[in-house]
């Protein structure tokens, strides 16, 4: 059974910082591209951020130089450090496992930037 499960969201005021976890289970993790991705209320869910097998990151043009997106195969763990957070980073936060036909998704985490 294939599990994400994010952690570290929270209310924190604009300016701050916030460290979002994502533990994998069920998969082969260094096989698989990991990323995050995050919806606002009302809005679609976009992508944040992503890393490959070899390490290689993309990130959102929003979060760029602020976000930075790192993985730890030996703990099947993702994480995203965000600095400099703003209110436009209001969303819930969700964890996703690609490769090939499989695609999982975490339950999500809410972030909260107040002005």
């Amino acid at each position: 059974q294939v599990q994400l499960v994010e952690s570290g969201g929270g209310l924190v005021p604009a300016g701050g910082s916030l460290r979002l976890s994502c533990a994998a289970s069920g998969i082969s993790f260094s096989n698989y591209v990991m990323g995050w991705y995050r919806q606002a209320p009302g809005k679609q869910r976009e992508l944040v951020a992503n890393i490959n097998p070899g390490g290689t990151t993309s990130y959102a043009d929003s979060v760029k130089d602020r976000f930075t997106i790192s993985k730890d195969n030996a703990e099947n763990t993702i994480y995203l450090q965000m600095n400099s957070l703003k209110p436009e980073d209001t969303a819930v936060y969700y964890c996703n496992a690609r490769r090939w036909f499989n695609n999982y998704w975490g339950q999500g985490t809410q972030v909260t930037v107040s002005s």
